[in-house]
């Protein structure tokens, strides 16, 4: 008898802790199982369509036979200049296509990657906690360590720079935020991003801006770029997915600006690890940054009529919470006598709502549960109904 081998784990995946999505993923698959009518508000995967107008661009470009051959490293010149047209339209921010945009297969593949191009072992990572699991992860991958910024409500939810210890900072190399942000859906301004770029020139770190809430916006109050502030290209790039602006999570697709040194580093990662996005999904790419502003306003119209209703509906039952400016995403802090898990479990068992445990997004999140606007409004009240009974 053939002797099988013994399949052991390389210690970097030994590490790596649950992934908070699959997890999530499990939970709302066992209510199924059990029939539970469930209203899913964990996971910011947007319910509404891709709009028409990309769909019928993407049917055409699948039909042109010279899309079925390995697509360029760095992506289309026509899809790059698209991005770059954007940012002067959008931020009034000048980026030369071929050396200062790059395609990506979804901004989470680009900021899984980042780290690989510009951290060496024993490296540090400075990482926003709560916050998007991959920032942590990519860090780990690439052999580097992270340090925790603590998200907290005093300040904003914006990292306090001046609490980084000089023994930390002699090591950093690297440094993620993430504004609007996820989770807490706080927006940064001209101030704290001038604080970070003079901050990052006098460490010589490496910022890595992630955007990919900047067209979720409420009340007309457009967030800023953070290559907009001056002297942003000097020390950073910034991610953009097109995902949650046009309800293309599936499509897998966004890009990176900035830098042209950062921007050429991490493409020689990716030149190393995959073979490019697709053609005509960066076609379909072209069409959903060309859409007008009237087909996004009215995304924004249907997350902001949702917001209101479970942001009034939450406040009304006593959680505490700000009211969100950006994203389609609330925290608020659970209720007395409950730990994120617990909470999360308490709503899925006796309200058939699921959330996101905050702690699920670093320690800092602890206290905290995240929303996702992701059901229609009919639903949404039928989530606080459920919630004011669960209570």
């Amino acid at each position: 008898m053939r002797k099988k081998i013994s399949i052991d784990l390389a210690e970097r995946v030994k590490d790596l802790p649950p992934y908070l999505f699959a997890a999530i993923d499990r939970m709302k698959q066992e209510a199924l199982k059990k029939g539970i009518d469930l209203i899913d508000l964990s996971i910011g995967d947007p319910d509404i369509p891709t709009p028409r107008h990309i769909v019928q661009r993407m049917k055409k470009a699948v039909d042109d036979p010279a899309h079925h051959r390995y697509p360029s490293y760095e992506g289309m010149l026509s899809f790059r200049q698209s991005v770059a047209d954007w940012y002067k339209r959008r931020f009034n921010v000048k980026l030369d296509p071929k050396t200062e945009v790059l395609s990506l297969i979804g901004s989470k593949e680009g900021i899984g990657h980042i780290p690989l191009a510009f951290i060496n072992p024993g490296d540090v990572v400075l990482v926003p906690s709560p916050g998007y699991p991959v920032y942590p992860v990519a860090t780990l991958f690439a052999g580097g360590k992270s340090h925790i910024m603590p998200l907290i409500e005093k300040n904003k939810y914006l990292p306090d720079l001046k609490a980084i210890p000089h023994s930390v900072l002699k090591r950093a190399r690297l440094m993620f935020i993430n504004y609007p942000n996820n989770p807490t859906s706080a927006v940064a301004g001209r101030a704290y991003y001038k604080e970070v770029i003079e901050f990052a020139a006098k460490h010589n770190i490496l910022v890595c801006h992630d955007a990919a809430y900047s067209e979720i916006y409420y009340d007309g109050k457009k967030p800023m770029s953070f290559l907009q502030a001056p002297g942003a290209k000097d020390v950073g790039i910034e991610f953009h997915s097109l995902s949650k602006t046009y309800n293309m999570t599936g499509w897998r697709i966004g890009f990176a600006a900035g830098n042209a040194g950062a921007i050429a580093g991490l493409g020689k990662i990716k030149t190393n690890l995959d073979s490019g996005i697709f053609q005509a999904v960066q076609e379909a790419g072209i069409e959903a940054i060309n859409t007008k502003d009237s087909v996004l306003s009215k995304i924004r119209d249907t997350y902001q009529e949702r917001r209101d209703i479970l942001y009034k509906g939450l406040k009304d039952l006593g959680f505490e919470l700000n009211k969100p400016m950006a994203t389609f995403y609330l925290w608020a802090k659970v209720p007395k006598g409950f730990t994120s898990e617990e909470f999360v479990s308490h709503l899925l068992n006796n309200a058939g709502v699921l959330g996101t445990p905050g702690n699920g997004f670093g320690a800092p999140g602890e206290g905290y549960i995240r929303f996702a606007l992701t059901v229609p409004a009919k639903r949404m009240k039928e989530a606080v109904a459920r919630i004011k009974k669960a209570l």
